[in-house]
């Protein structure tokens, strides 16, 4: 049940990053009057860490059918959100009944949000997947007993709410992937927070301090972080005097600890390095959670008396 609940979280969570980043990105590109279908989306795919396929033009259909319908790639909206829906049918009896139901009125609404996409574009899709992503993770917090089940789930979502901010801040660095900080923000649902934050006339230079370093954003890196932690900590309450004994913890806290006392002066120079810093503590501490808290050992059999 930890491990269905740990994996749900970043399904979900999956789904609603890239539903965000996808809209964005297409809408941009459908609103250029110089740009048609077939106009390049391979940054796109580059961002995700998603191949579009042998053989194959890398254009605005292939990135939808890819990114947001393809119900067979995990790394794909569709498929994330059935993966969702498969685990939380095995643990009907942890969640909520209406958790239960936002998964599997999202998953039987697929194909229709698919067909109603193709008529009137794909942002009916996309907004739907945001929506119901929206309405999970409010239910979780609203009708869930704020228990070891509930931190599985929401320690799942933060570490791959880091993850993709560290893809998303890649993407921004100079590159023949750069995108526009506007847009940057707009994919982490950032934009109004930062322009309330920082105003109109900010520099571009704040966007990743804005998305990496500020500890009221709920979808800044740094937040993310500490909310792992907390989850991690609770837990694994015992007392430790020397060290640190959990593993999952340990890549966490150090990043943790140095994105609270960088200095956003120095951060454009140590971006790159930290943003890869950070996406290699998200690997390790899931391959830490998943040997300390989903291994299962095998079992004890016993010989037959001669």
């Amino acid at each position: 049940m930890a491990e269905t609940l740990f994996w749900t979280g970043r399904y979900v969570e999956r789904a609603d990053d890239t539903a965000r980043l996808v809209d964005v990105y297409v809408h941009r590109l459908l609103g250029d009057p110089g740009a048609g279908s077939g106009v390049d989306c391979g940054p796109l795919f580059g961002i995700l860490g998603v191949k579009p396929g042998e053989d194959t033009e890398p254009d605005v259909g292939v990135a939808l059918f890819r990114l947001a319908y393809d119900a067979k790639s995990p790394s794909a909206i569709s498929g994330s959100v059935l993966a969702a829906r498969a685990g939380a049918r095995g643990i009907r009896e942890v969640i909520s009944s209406e958790m239960w139901e936002c998964l599997n009125v999202a998953g039987h609404g697929l194909a229709g949000q698919r067909r109603a996409a193709e008529r009137l574009g794909p942002h009916v899709f996309l907004r739907f997947i945001r929506e119901r992503a929206a309405l999970f993770f409010g239910l979780a917090d609203s009708t869930m007993s704020h228990d070891d089940a509930w931190r599985f789930l929401v320690l799942g979502r933060s570490l791959e709410r880091a993850d993709m901010t560290a893809r998303l801040l890649l993407a921004r660095l100079p590159g023949p992937q750069e995108l526009t900080w506007p847009l940057l923000l707009h994919a982490c649902g950032a934009y109004e927070s930062f322009i309330r934050t920082h105003g109109w006339a900010a520099e571009p230079t704040r966007v990743a301090e804005f998305l990496l370093l500020d500890r009221l954003f709920p979808r800044s890196a740094l937040h993310s972080l500490v909310t792992a932690e907390d989850c991690l900590m609770a837990l694994n309450p015992g007392p430790v005097r020397i060290g640190m004994d959990d593993p999952a913890r340990r890549p966490i806290g150090r990043l943790r600890t140095t994105l609270e006392y960088a200095d956003p002066a120095q951060l454009p120079d140590q971006l790159p390095e930290l943003l890869g810093e950070l996406q290699q503590a998200c690997v390790e501490a899931c391959d830490a959670i998943t040997q300390r808290y989903f291994e299962y050992e095998a079992p004890v059999t016993w010989e037959r008396d001669g």
